[in-house]
């Protein structure tokens, strides 16, 4: 390995353990991953527990995506985790010491992406696991049985482990492009207003576009729209966009976000 490769990895070791130490001790950090994960399995299970399937044309028609319904919820709770990991240093000005310390600010920035995103899958598991856990306790007691053709979920059947997996690489994404937008604005006030305008604002679009064909083109492009097709089990062939398309057109999103958080990080003042 060549000297500047050497250390190009040892200005990331030494910033990955200055991001994970941060994180940590950031007040409210596990909290917020705590509420993560308790709002998204609690939203799921309140909507497993308000349906009821005494007949076919009452029953929802995919229970894997009915199970994740909680992940509208958590997506808020990340993007707000996200945009703190870096918003809350520019608000208490700690970010000239960053700076100072680790003057490689792309590195800096991919050692915050990295932690961030670590954080995030291992609190996205456990929240997608405990929602599909909830519906398969629950919605058998409001009709959706075998019986009534609605199998058990679970991850052994391939369909619901991609929507499983999907889901928590969304999590993940989202953490990404909060944390691109925050490095872009700096303002944590003015950076969750963006992450959360841009989630949930392409739903609105879509819901009053003037033609069928509008409305489709909006959920194509909407992050959150389009995203959360990877949760998807039936009907596939009717979808907008396909379920790992829709999750591509997120992670353009991401990828655009940190782009451009990383381009004003580098050409700009602390």
């Amino acid at each position: 390995m060549s000297r500047p490769r050497a250390a190009a990895g040892r200005d990331m070791a030494c910033a990955l353990r200055a991001e994970w130490t941060k994180l940590r001790t950031l007040p409210g950090a596990g909290w917020l991953a705590l509420g993560g994960i308790a709002s998204t399995v609690a939203v799921s299970a309140m909507v497993s527990a308000a349906l009821s399937c005494t007949s076919s044309a009452g029953c929802h028609p995919d229970l894997t995506r009915l199970s994740l319904t909680g992940t509208e919820a958590g997506q808020a709770v990340v993007a707000i985790a996200a945009v703190l990991a870096v918003g809350g240093e520019y608000g208490t000005g700690m970010i000239a010491a960053t700076l100072t310390a680790m003057p490689r600010r792309v590195t800096m920035l991919a050692a915050k992406a990295a932690v961030v995103t670590g954080l995030t899958l291992a609190a996205g598991t456990v929240a997608v696991l405990g929602c599909l856990l909830a519906g398969r306790l629950i919605l058998p007691g409001h009709g959706y049985t075998p019986a009534t053709g609605y199998p058990d979920l679970s991850l052994a059947d391939p369909v619901v482990l991609r929507a499983a997996a999907g889901t928590v690489l969304y999590l993940a994404l989202i953490a990404l492009l909060s944390l691109g937008v925050a490095t872009a604005l700096r303002e944590p006030a003015a950076a969750m207003g963006a992450v959360l305008g841009l989630l949930y604002l392409f739903p609105i679009l879509g819901q009053v576009a003037g033609s069928p064909g509008m409305a489709r083109h909006i959920e194509q492009a909407g992050p959150m729209t389009a995203g959360l097709e990877i949760q998807a089990s039936t009907g596939l062939n009717g979808l907008p966009i396909g379920p790992w398309a829709g999750l591509g057109v997120l992670a353009a999103w991401a990828a655009a976000a940190l782009l451009a958080g990383g381009t004003l990080l580098r050409r700009r003042d602390a």
